[in-house]
C-alpha cells in the first residue's frame, strides 16, 4: 500500500501531508514534531540533495570540459552552449561591465536551482518509501521547499550586494546612499528607513518567492497523490485513479514551466541587484 493510501486510511490526510513536509532533522530538533527547535538543527536531507545535485553539476561540467570539440559539436555540447549563450545574454542586457565571477555564478545559480526544483517532479512517495526501507523516517527531497535553502542562497547574494556596493561606492558613498536616498538631504531619518527596507527586501523577495512557489507546487502534488490513496480503498477506483493520472500529468507539465521560471527569476534578479550595486550612483 502506498503512503498516500496509508495516510488516507490511518493517520489521515493532514498527517500524510505533514509527514512529507517534515525534514530529516538532527541536532536541536523537537522530539514530537521532528521540526528544528533551535539554531543547532540540521536538515540532513536538504544538505544531502543540495550537495548531491551540486556535485552532479561539477561532475558533468568536468566531463564535458574534457570532451569539448570545435567545428561541429555534439548534441549535449550544443545544449550546454545554448544555456551559456542564454545566461550571457541576460548578463549583457543588465550588466554593462560585469566582473568575471558574474557569468559562472549566474550559470551556477540557474542550473543548480533548476535541478533542486526538478526534484519536485519525482513521484512524491517514491524516494521517501525507499528511504523508509533503510530506516529513514522522514525525507524531504526538494531542497528549495526548505526555507533554509532559499534564504541561504538569497543572503549569500545579499552579502555580495553589500561587498560590491562597498567596492564600487566606497564606505562613504555607501553611507550616503542611506542618508540621501530617496528624498534628499532634508529627510535623512526617512531616507535611512526607506533605503534599509529597500535593501532588506532584496534577499527576502528572492528567498520567499522561490520557497513559496516550490512549497505550493509540492503541496499540490501531495494533494493529487491523496486522490490515488483514497481510490485504492473504495469502489470509485475506476473514476478516481484516471482522474489522478490526468491531474498529475497536467500539473507536472505546468510545473516544468514553474521550476524553470523560478530558476530564471532567481538568476535574473541576482544579476540585476549586483549590477545596481556596481554603479557608483544609486
Amino acid at each position: 500500500m502506498s503512503q498516500a493510501a496509508e495516510g488516507s486510511s490511518g493517520g489521515g490526510t493532514v498527517e500524510y501531508i505533514q509527514h512529507h513536509l517534515t525534514n530529516l532533522c538532527i541536532g536541536d530538533c523537537d522530539p514530537i514534531t521532528h521540526k528544528a527547535a533551535g539554531f543547532w538543527a540540521l536538515h540532513v536531507d536538504t544538505v544531502f540533495f543540495s550537495v548531491l545535485l551540486g556535485g552532479l553539476i561539477v561532475l558533468v561540467s568536468a566531463r564535458l570540459g574534457k570532451q569539448l570539440t570545435e567545428g561541429v559539436p555534439g548534441g549535449f555540447q550544443n545544449f550546454v552552449e545554448s544555456i551559456l549563450d542564454f545566461v550571457n545574454g541576460q548578463i549583457s542586457d543588465s550588466f554593462p561591465n560585469p566582473p568575471k565571477i558574474i557569468g559562472p555564478m549566474a550559470l551556477t545559480i540557474f542550473v543548480w536551482v533548476w535541478l533542486m526544483n526538478f526534484m519536485d517532479l519525482i513521484p512524491v512517495d517514491l524516494l521517501p518509501v525507499i528511504a523508509s526501507w533503510m530506516g529513514v523516517s522522514y525525507l524531504k527531497v526538494v531542497p528549495t521547499t526548505d526555507l533554509s535553502t532559499a534564504f541561504a542562497m538569497s543572503f549569500t547574494v545579499f552579502f555580495l550586494i553589500i561587498y560590491y556596493n562597498f567596492k564600487s561606492k566606497g564606505a562613504v558613498g555607501y553611507l550616503k546612499m542611506f542618508l540621501f536616498h530617496p528624498f534628499g538631504k532634508f529627510f535623512i531619518p526617512a531616507n535611512i528607513v526607506m533605503t534599509g527596507i529597500e535593501e532588506l527586501a532584496k534577499p527576502l523577495s528572492l528567498g520567499l518567492r522561490l520557497f513559496g512557489n516550490m512549497f505550493a507546487g509540492e503541496l499540490v502534488f501531495l494533494l493529487i497523490a491523496l486522490l490515488g490513496g483514497a481510490a485504492t480503498l473504495g469502489l470509485g477506483l475506476l473514476i478516481w485513479f484516471p482522474l489522478q493520472v490526468v491531474l498529475d500529468l497536467g500539473w507536472l507539465l505546468f510545473h516544468i514551466l514553474v521550476i524553470t521560471l523560478q530558476a530564471f527569476i532567481f538568476m535574473v534578479l541576482t544579476i540585476v541587484y549586483l549590477s545596481m550595486a556596481h554603479t557608483k550612483d544609486h
